[in-house]
């Protein structure tokens, strides 16, 4: 990283949160990939943002959650080539309560919501509800009850956690007494159809350096110490260009289906909050069964921050800017909480056999390449 180019924007590592673990996986891993897109950019990774600081010119940051438009603003974010990451109008568009409709027009909902998104998202989501108060979130509950089992989603939980599922209201009123009122009031909680039988798949954008890459792949599961099952990477093909790009792939019906909700949804937040910009947009689509045999699919929700997926698609357009001749790249990123060895020519960006949670080892591998013709 000392040769860069000159004029180059440093790379800032943006942390909101003053009681982050800087030895904890996911800072060191955020690191790593700060790291990563300062090479890409042909920069220097300065370290973490200090508004106090000299850095020569505006940086480029990578901040660890999604940014609120005036607090971007303040730090010099104006648009998607500022930031790997986006930036919202309002709070609660950073998490999972954005998916569906309010349980009734006149139901509580915080300031900015819209209940024109619901429209403009139609089938690019489950049968669900999004509430604010813990009534009207055992009304929905219960009506959604009527369609099969019921999966209930705290609006700040990552990842799996922070869920429950419910087949009956007695464990539907279980799961929602366990989220914090308080918690429940400000951010909001999420009750949909849950399809025990389902694959996830990751489709996204992105925006580095100037240039746009997309890409579709599938979601791996993998068992922590404890035995239990969690995320264990992404498994993505990457291209230069956006979502038009991967829509005319020749692909299996099931993957266009997923790729045609996660444009669909990225177009309905787009036109009905002009506001919102992003240079990475991912999206969670899932497909599969509810308990009664019954097929669905939608986005399971957004992410438009640094995420699980970033190794890949950083390797990925790390292969695709080295070789213009590349269509294509096959990349992948892997989380194991068991002692391993990592594979040959793995980017290893977190290596603890010692940790004592989360996983102990993080890579990414670049597998295969795809030329034009």
């Amino acid at each position: 990283m000392d040769k860069h180019s000159p004029g180059a924007r440093p790379v800032v590592l943006l942390v909101a949160d003053p009681d982050v673990d800087r030895q904890g996986h996911d800072h060191l891993t955020r690191i790593a990939m700060a790291e990563r897109i300062a090479v890409l950019h042909g920069s220097v990774y300065a370290g973490e943002f200090d508004p106090d600081s000299d850095y020569g010119g505006r940086p480029y940051f990578v901040p660890d959650c999604t940014l609120l438009h005036d607090d971007a603003t303040r730090i010099g974010v104006r648009d998607h080539d500022d930031l790997f990451g986006g930036v919202v109008p309002y709070a609660f568009l950073a998490n999972k309560i954005i998916s569906h409709p309010l349980p009734a027009a006149d139901a509580a909902a915080p300031r900015g919501w819209s209940p024109m998104l619901a429209q403009r998202l139609g089938g690019a989501v489950l049968p669900g509800f999004s509430a604010f108060d813990a009534g009207e979130a055992r009304h929905a509950g219960r009506r959604l009850l009527a369609l099969g089992q019921v999966r209930i989603k705290a609006a700040l939980g990552v990842g799996g956690a922070g869920q429950a599922v419910a087949g009956d209201p007695q464990a539907l009123d279980a799961a929602l007494d366990a989220i914090d009122p308080d918690e429940l009031r400000e951010h909001g909680v999420v009750v949909e159809l849950d399809l025990p039988e389902s694959r996830t798949y990751s489709v996204g954008a992105l925006r580095l350096s100037g240039m746009p890459f997309a890409y579709y792949g599938t979601q791996l599961s993998v068992q922590d110490r404890d035995g239990q099952e969690v995320y264990g990477g992404t498994e993505l093909v990457v291209l230069r260009g956006g979502f038009a790009e991967l829509a005319r792939l020749p692909l299996d019906g099931a993957t266009h289906a997923a790729i045609e909700c996660a444009a669909g949804y990225d177009r309905a937040i787009s036109e009905e909050f002009p506001a919102f910009f992003a240079s990475r947009r991912n999206y969670d689509v899932i497909a599969g069964s509810d308990s009664r045999g019954r097929r669905h699919r939608g986005v399971l929700e957004q992410s438009w921050r640094i995420g699980g997926a970033t190794p890949a698609e950083l390797a990925a357009v790390e292969a695709l800017s080295k070789d213009p001749g590349l269509a294509w790249v096959s990349a992948s990123t892997h989380e194991s909480h068991r002692p391993e060895t990592p594979p040959p020519r793995a980017q290893v960006h977190f290596h603890d056999p010692h940790s004592r949670s989360g996983p102990i080892l993080k890579y990414a591998l670049v597998r295969k390449h795809g030329h034009t013709a």
